[in-house]
């Protein structure tokens, strides 16, 4: 039986890829017409049931600006350390372009929610694998606010079934990070032949 033709750039692509600090990223950033490319090929990912149980936000500076403010009002609110103000509002604050993915599950009989969520977790890696492949610089994040109600129901007008699955921050690159250490496939894979 033949072997099946490699796609040998893809595959040197993710053997190789690496996510990059979101604070190193500056503009420019994906224009829309750029983004989209990213964003279709994002929605390419696997969905069983044709379901889409998730779709995007696209977060500008204007946008990322408001949150900002907001993640550090919802912090005083809600009595949080210093500190997590601080990190809540900073990845806004530094941030130039985002794509917020949000997991929006639906009624099904056939496919658990369970893996809808994976479905969106699965854009949120096409979606960063895609800007990296695009040539930009990109960092999945999430961080106390995606996870505060009170934050994403004003700030990103989610609905109570809905939730954020991840924000994708894209730009330029201004510093390349080392690599870090990857897992030990000795530890993590299990063979069974029978």
């Amino acid at each position: 039986m033949p072997m099946p033709d490699a796609n040998q750039a893809a595959l040197d692509f993710l053997l190789t890829r690496r996510s990059r600090p979101a604070k190193t990223l500056e503009a420019p950033v994906p224009d829309r017409e750029a983004l989209m490319t990213i964003l279709t090929a994002a929605g390419r990912t696997p969905d069983h049931g044709k379901l889409e149980p998730w779709r995007f936000i696209v977060l500008e500076k204007p946008a990322l600006e408001r949150l900002a403010d907001l993640a550090e009002r919802r912090a005083r609110e809600l009595d949080l350390p210093e500190p997590d103000l601080v990190k809540g509002r900073s990845q806004y604050d530094q941030g130039h372009l985002a794509v917020a993915v949000i997991e929006v599950p639906k009624e099904s009989e056939k496919v658990p929610a369970l893996e809808q969520t994976y479905s969106a977790g699965a854009v949120c890696l096409s979606l960063l694998n895609a800007a990296l492949a695009a040539g930009w610089g990109a960092n999945w994040l999430s961080g106390w606010p995606s996870h505060d109600r009170g934050f994403v129901e004003e700030g990103l007008g989610l609905a109570p079934h809905e939730r954020v699955a991840g924000l994708i921050f894209l730009g330029t690159e201004r510093v390349a990070p080392s690599d870090r250490p990857r897992p030990d496939l000795d530890q993590v894979v299990t063979w069974q032949s029978e």
